[in-house]
């Protein structure tokens, strides 16, 4: 964020442009010095070593003042110090307090008025102060010399009430240079804040009372002037229905320091005025006016649009339940007569037709199914859709979903491969729609499974949590289809995979999974595989997993249901956990 700085003759200090009282000052110290001392060469009576030490003494601080011109606050103390000893030391040496240079005790303070920092004067008087008691005591105790007389003592004091003189005055025009500095930096900051504010896009007010404007300042929204504004108030701009709220609004501001309301304004009955109000002082508040006409607007149009966009939503979702149930019923009719035809109930067929039959059989399977994703997708959709949950062994329906897989694994020459634990899997959840994840999930799986893949189905139970993993070998699905994967009608893979589903088998699986409570987690990496998971919290009891052995060999699928259906245990060579799907 970037701030808009003043103009730099604004911010420039008074003394940075052109002539400098503090220098010159300084500078006239030191020649008045020389004056002096030249004055002392000529005099009958030159006083001694004190004269001339008495002079080294006052121009040392001078001297040092020129070199060092730092505006650092330990360096002024310094020089002020300097000031003091130097002042002081030529008031002793020539008499004392009472002695011809006795006003040079002040030079700390003509010399802190010309610093251009007026918290420096304290520190200049208590150290004049300090110069003028060691004056005063050597001269009671008889350590000062005497005082000097004729002409010189006329020169030294003359000396000494100039240069001290001249410091105070180069102080006082300092001060007054600086007062004014400051009063046209102030002047043209508030032309400059005024500027902003008259450039502002909206309408801000002083408010004195309950509503009296006092102030205004920018661009009055329509239906509000600012003659009419200062004139009658800021109740009165209002429309008389909203006049009422605005008293309520900026009494509220007062109690309890900040209120907003939007009104109708009197002129224009038909724009929205939107106003907040702040408390910046006791009876006083600031308010700011701005037209929200085009604000509600929009929003009233998107909420119509959002409004429309869900009840067509809502809509399609009844169109397409009411399509499914009427297609179903056709549907299930060429079924069973397709299926009449396959087992030549009423006669011989043709091979041919046999063949027809079973094409139309499975065609109306397929589409079937379809339908079934679509009216399951609309319910959902619809929040129509109700579990009909029941306590059962999850391991039966996960098992009844492979077995139904089955004849398309052998299709696809993909090994199909269950992990189940040895004991029970008691969940409260709706049986049909824990088999309906399965069966979407494996035959999502075998779909972009090549031949010779394998897809294994892991089911294992935990902390209440009902897991079920299927993992692929797979052609893997690539980052962009896995951000939209899961959303109802999105799909993945080649147009030949695209075209066997309508990309409603994942959104049906995340949606059951949410409906149990649970969720649905994707893991893939092009050319890597496939790995789904899905929790959900409908376990009646924590299962230990139990690692499952690995298969042994492997054995058609008819060969471990004969043997576990009649022995009541799977065949031991794989396992008690471990159900395989290999093709024929």
């Amino acid at each position: 964020m970037e701030f808009e700085t003043l103009p730099d003759p604004i911010r420039r200090p008074a003394r940075a442009a052109g002539f400098d009282p503090a220098h010159a000052w300084r500078l006239g110290w030191l020649a008045a010095i020389c004056l002096a001392a030249a004055a002392a060469l000529f005099a009958q009576n030159t006083g001694g070593w004190p004269i001339w030490a008495a002079l080294g003494a006052g121009a040392v601080p001078a001297l040092v003042s020129l070199v060092l011109t730092s505006e650092d606050e330990r360096t002024q103390s310094v020089l002020l110090v300097l000031w003091a000893v130097g002042g002081a030391l030529a008031a002793v040496l020539t008499g004392g307090v009472s002695g011809a240079m006795a006003a040079w005790c002040l030079a700390p303070v003509a010399a802190a008025s010309v610093l251009d920092q007026p918290k420096r004067l304290a520190e200049g008087a208590a150290l004049s102060l300090i110069g003028g008691c060691v004056a005063a005591l050597s001269q009671l105790s008889g350590l000062a010399p005497p005082t000097p007389d004729g002409p010189l003592a006329f020169v030294l004091g003359f000396l000494a009430l100039v240069t001290t003189g001249l410091g105070l005055a180069a102080g006082l025009l300092i001060g007054r240079r600086r007062q004014g500095a400051r009063d046209d930096r102030y002047a043209a900051e508030i032309i400059y804040l005024e500027t902003l504010l008259d450039g502002l896009p909206h309408l801000a007010i002083s408010i004195r009372g309950h509503g009296t404007v006092t102030a205004v300042r920018g661009a009055p929204p329509p239906g509000i002037t600012t003659t009419e504004l200062v004139n009658r108030g800021l109740a009165g701009v209002a429309a008389p229905n909203d006049r009422q709220r605005l008293t309520a609004a900026i009494a509220a501001a007062h109690r309890d320091g900040a209120a907003c309301l939007t009104f109708n304004p009197s002129l224009g009955m038909e724009r929205i005025v939107a106003l907040d109000l702040q408390r910046v002082a006791p009876n006083h508040l600031v308010g700011l006016l701005r037209d929200v006409t085009l604000e509600r607007n929009r929003e009233t149009a998107l909420d119509q649009a959002r409004a429309d966009a869900e009840a067509l939503a809502a809509g399609r979702a009844r169109f397409l339940a009411n399509m499914s149930h009427e297609l179903r019923t056709p549907l299930n009719a060429i079924m069973g007569f397709s299926d009449i035809m396959r087992g030549r109930m009423f006669g011989p067929l043709t091979d041919r037709y046999g063949e027809y039959a079973e094409l139309i059989h499975e065609s109306g399977r397929h589409l079937l199914d379809l339908i079934n994703d679509v009216l399951d997708m609309s319910k959902i959709e619809a929040e129509r859709f109700e579990l009909q949950r029941g306590i059962f062994d999850a391991r039966e329906a996960i098992q009844a979903a492979m077995r139904l897989l089955r004849v398309q694994a052998d299709t696809a020459s993909v090994q199909l491969r269950g992990v189940l634990p040895p004991g029970e899997l008691e969940v409260d959840a709706d049986r049909r729609a824990l088999k309906q994840i399965v069966l979407n999930l494996v035959s999502n799986a075998l779909k972009f499974t090549p031949r010779g893949g394998q897809v294994t189905v892991t089911v294992h139970g935990y902390d209440g949590v009902l897991e079920i993993v299927v993992a692929d070998t797979g052609v893997g699905i690539s980052p962009e289809d896995l951000e939209r994967l899961g959303r109802p009608y999105e799909q993945a893979g080649g147009v030949e995979q695209r075209a066997r589903g309508t990309g409603l088998g994942l959104s049906l699986v995340r949606a059951f999974a949410k409906l149990h409570g649970g969720d649905m987690i994707i893991e893939s990496r092009l050319g890597a595989g496939t790995t789904v998971s899905v929790r959900m919290p409908v376990l009646l009891q924590a299962v230990r997993p139990t690692p499952a052995p690995e298969l042994a060999g492997d054995a058609a699928p008819e060969e471990i249901f004969a043997e576990d259906k009649t022995a009541g245990e799977p065949p031991s060579h794989l396992g008690d956990n471990v159900i395989a799907f290999a093709p024929r």
